[in-house]
């Protein structure tokens, strides 16, 4: 029967035995961190875990993203076309009425006129008439018009029967027309007053 020595192992066992632990806790490691692949999902990452500091440049692509996942927001501005124009909307309620606005000013006003003899024979209760016009000069427009006899007694029959305004080509009053009557058996001139502005 052969005897058991108790004799302490060598300093070079020693390092030999840690030698072999390190490098078989090495290959543990190495083992454990290879993981399974798809092993990693959103239920083991925690929140906020991955930032744009760790996510490769150019690593999100179309490929990557679902369709209809991102809303407009997540886009810069200018960088979505803009869609159709929708159809006009009702129209909305009338406002209230604004702040009347300082009246207008008229130009130099010159009064414009003309005249026409009318001739009665005698005085029967019957008038003889005549027309007569006076248009405004230039671009003047006309606001207003009045007449006058050549003579004033108050005993003679003398009647503005007629005042109309006249139109230029733009339909603006730039003129009138008056028709006098006589029947005081004799001449009396008969004028328009045409009063005209600047326009």
């Amino acid at each position: 029967m052969r005897k058991l020595w108790n004799r302490r192992p060598s300093p070079a066992m020693v390092v030999a035995c840690m030698a072999l632990l390190v490098a078989l806790g090495g290959t543990s490691v190495a083992a454990v961190s290879q993981l399974a692949r798809n092993s990693v999902g959103p239920a083991q990452l925690q929140f906020a875990a991955v930032t744009s500091p760790k996510i490769r440049t150019n690593a999100v692509n179309s490929s990557k993203v679902a369709n209809r996942s991102l809303l407009r927001a997540d886009f810069a501005p200018g960088q979505l076309p803009a869609g159709p124009t929708g159809p006009q909307g009702p129209a909305g309620p009338t406002g209230a009425a604004g702040a009347a606005g300082p009246a207008g000013v008229v130009g130099a006003i010159t009064v414009r006129t003309a005249s026409v003899s009318v001739v009665d024979g005698a005085i029967d209760g019957t008038f003889n008439t005549a027309r007569v016009e006076r248009r405004c000069e230039g671009s003047e427009r006309a606001i207003s018009a009045g007449t006058s006899w050549g003579d004033d007694g108050s005993d003679l029959k003398l009647v503005t029967q007629e005042v109309e305004p006249l139109f230029n080509p733009q339909n603006q009053p730039n003129g009138y027309v008056a028709v006098g009557g006589n029947d005081t058996g004799e001449s009396s001139n008969f004028t328009v007053h045409v009063f005209c502005f600047a326009s």
